[in-house]
């Protein structure tokens, strides 16, 4: 699909493939690990610190005496006074950046101690930061009686106008942060690294890790449930500054986040999501230092793409690819929920939801316009703050819990899919562990449970009063959209005993699946579906084309590039987006239906086939910069507002499925006014 978005190229700019935009000075920098680390760090310290970008400085050098020699010692960023001069005397911040994650904070030459302690012991700055991309650690500088330097590890630094006394007494009380950019991802793998490499629990350290991601997310919730009650909850689970030093601190740390994971497998909210059996069994150090990196963050105003990316990354690397299977990319699943454009009425199901990527993006569709509608005179900056506000939260989780269902075999994808939906907004009751190919027969324990639950919801929804054909102990025919990518590949086949009951002859799963999901879907409702392009394509799949086009409208077919689904698997893919005909409509010959299908070939993803992030470019190869104005809140300790805003010159993705909607919907409009 060709970009028609020239117009708004401004200050062309030749990059080469190594090159890099500094955020911060708009200059052009090699793209490098460090240079990567050192962006991620910038935005940290002015989108989560709330550090004006004027008190910044890259490339600071620090002048000193050592043994009666001038040295002089480079410090990657510098954070000064708001406002002071950018010298030696009003340094108030240090942070190093190691060349990439394989230098050790013990190194030698570039470690810890040779960087960031010995400037740190030079001037009188009291904060320090070093890291290397994954380990993040934090040192305040003090003078003990004797007046001699000492440097204490810390588990985080204050923010800007607060010190070191204010972090220490706010305790349960700090403020938590918004994460940036990439932040909760960087968090969790780092959680993640420490539990593999210092506990020794390889084979249930990622579940150990979700115990506590979700003790933290329970935390944050209790806020609201006791609100309701007209009482105030005092947060548990957060970590001193210096807790992590100290036997008893760890010990009172890992004694009061085990007793809230208690606490939570008891709350309704989260009981069916986690056994008797299940416990933190994490050493108490080990507990304080997963629970000082989460404790930062609030997981409730993060995003909804910003919770879901971090996730996605340590259950990916668990669950999914261990078992050969892989997530559907998220810009995928955003261009097709986009052209399908769920709203509140809709009962959305995706019958292979794997860990619910598909089930998440459309709960944060519908909960945009559900804020949308609450908060009509809001501009975009405000309205996302309000995504996750207790009245949005309200209606979101109604609508999760009686209208959003998923279905998948593998038990450890259903938690992994129940845990996503509570994470992004509760829902999580309707993820049910069937083979959705062998409903409504089989064995697995969840499909006696799967037809009350559809009745429930229908009793609490608009379309209480519409005719259904099937009974009310069957969930097919009851479903107004779906969205699924369901497994197809040679090494997948169904066992011949459940494909003998489809009128499609196949041992295939992707062939099953459509006619598995016209069963589900109500007379009308919508599907999007990913296919590989033999399907759509071979000769020897002419019968299954015939078959789909007797019984749906073609909506929209969109080609995909080989690019989509690598680096994990090669495979030619198209979407497809159908609709199914009502009794009336099936009376109509296909060689006599006459209307338009949006068509569409994707020509670039926003990835190549080593899945490195591709941009767009102009006509002689260069990639191009783009004027751009980033907007943020910072939020004090004291409750202030400040919207913040600076001027960057930012590289876009090319995707073209980024244009694809808005292609879709301008077709529609364009059929509809015809």
């Amino acid at each position: 699909m060709a970009n028609n978005n020239d117009k708004d190229i401004k200050n062309e700019v030749v990059l080469n493939d190594d090159q890099i935009i500094c955020s911060l000075t708009n200059k052009i920098k090699k793209n490098s690990p460090k240079e990567q680390t050192l962006q991620h760090m910038i935005a940290m310290l002015t989108e989560e610190y709330g550090f004006d970008a004027n008190d910044l400085e890259r490339d600071f050098s620090v002048a000193y005496e050592d043994d009666e020699k001038k040295r002089k010692q480079k410090v990657d960023i510098a954070v000064f006074t708001p406002g002071k001069a950018h010298d030696v005397a009003n340094l108030e911040r240090i942070v190093i950046v190691a060349k990439d994650e394989k230098v050790d904070p013990k190194n030698e030459k570039a470690g810890l101690e040779a960087s960031l302690e010995n400037i740190l012991f030079y001037t009188d700055c009291e904060f320090g930061c070093w890291t290397n991309g994954k380990d993040l650690l934090f040192l305040h500088s003090v003078e003990d009686a004797a007046g001699q330097v000492e440097n204490e590890d810390i588990s985080n630094w204050p923010d800007c106008g607060q010190t070191m006394e204010d972090l220490e007494k706010m305790g349960e009380r700090a403020v938590r942060r918004v994460p940036a950019n990439e932040s909760l991802v960087r968090t969790f793998k780092r959680c993640n690294d420490y539990i593999y490499g210092n506990e020794g629990r390889q084979k249930d350290g990622f579940w150990q890790l979700l115990y506590l991601i979700f003790t933290k997310l329970y935390d944050e919730k209790r806020r609201f449930i006791v609100a309701k009650r007209g009482e105030t909850y005092r947060p548990k689970f957060w970590v001193g500054v210096k807790d992590m030093n100290t036997t008893e601190g760890t010990r009172n740390v890992a004694s009061r986040i085990k007793g809230l994971f208690r606490e939570l497998k008891s709350e309704e909210l989260f009981s069916d999501l986690f056994s008797d059996t299940d416990a933190i069994l994490l050493s108490d150090k080990g507990i304080t230092f997963v629970a000082s990196q989460l404790a930062q963050y609030s997981f409730l105003d993060a995003t909804v793409d910003v919770k879901g990316t971090a996730y996605e990354t340590i259950v990916s690397n668990t669950l999914k690819q261990a078992r050969g299977q892989f997530f559907t990319p998220r810009n995928i699943i955003k261009c097709m929920v986009t052209m399908m454009d769920p709203g509140p009425n809709d009962r959305v199901l995706d019958p292979a939801c794997g860990s619910g990527g598909f089930l998440v993006s459309v709960l944060a569709h519908v909960r945009r316009k559900i804020a949308a509608n609450l908060y009509p005179d809001l501009d975009e900056l405000h309205l996302e703050q309000k995504f996750n506000s207790p009245e949005v939260n309200d209606i979101v989780k109604e609508y999760a819990e009686k209208m959003i269902f998923g279905f998948d075999f593998d038990p450890d994808l259903k938690k992994a899919a129940r845990m996503n939906m509570v994470m992004s907004g509760d829902g999580h009751a309707n993820i049910f562990n069937i083979n959705s190919l062998d409903y409504p027969d089989g064995t697995l324990p969840d499909v006696e449970r799967v037809a009350s639950a559809v009745m429930q919801s229908i009793h609490n929804s608009q379309d209480k009063d519409f005719k259904f054909k099937t009974a009310d102990d069957n969930a097919r025919g009851k479903f107004d959209m779906i969205f699924t990518n369901p497994p197809f590949g040679a090494k997948v086949e169904v066992d011949a005993s459940i494909s003998v009951k489809y009128q499609l002859s196949s041992t295939a799963p992707e062939i099953l699946f459509i006619e598995a999901c016209y069963e589900f879907l109500k007379p009308g409702g919508k599907m999007a579906i990913v296919l590989p392009d033999g399907i759509l394509g071979n000769p020897n799949t002419e019968s299954v084309r015939k078959w789909i086009l007797e019984r749906f409208k073609l909506l929209a077919s969109i080609d995909l590039p080989v690019e989509a689904f690598m680096p994990q698997v090669g495979v030619q893919t198209s979407l497809l987006f159908l609709q199914k005909k009502t009794d009336a409509e099936r009376t109509v010959p296909i060689d006599k239906e006459d209307y338009d299908v949006f068509m569409a070939i994707v020509e670039k993803v926003g990835k190549d086939r080593r899945g490195v992030p591709i941009y767009k470019r102009d006509d002689d190869g260069a990639e191009i910069l783009f004027d751009h104005i980033h907007r943020w809140i910072n939020v004090d300790a004291y409750g202030n507002e400040r919207v913040n805003a600076r001027k960057e010159r930012i590289k876009h993705i090319d995707d073209d499925l980024l244009d694809v909607a808005k292609e879709y919907f301008a077709f529609k409009n364009q059929e509809h006014e015809n």
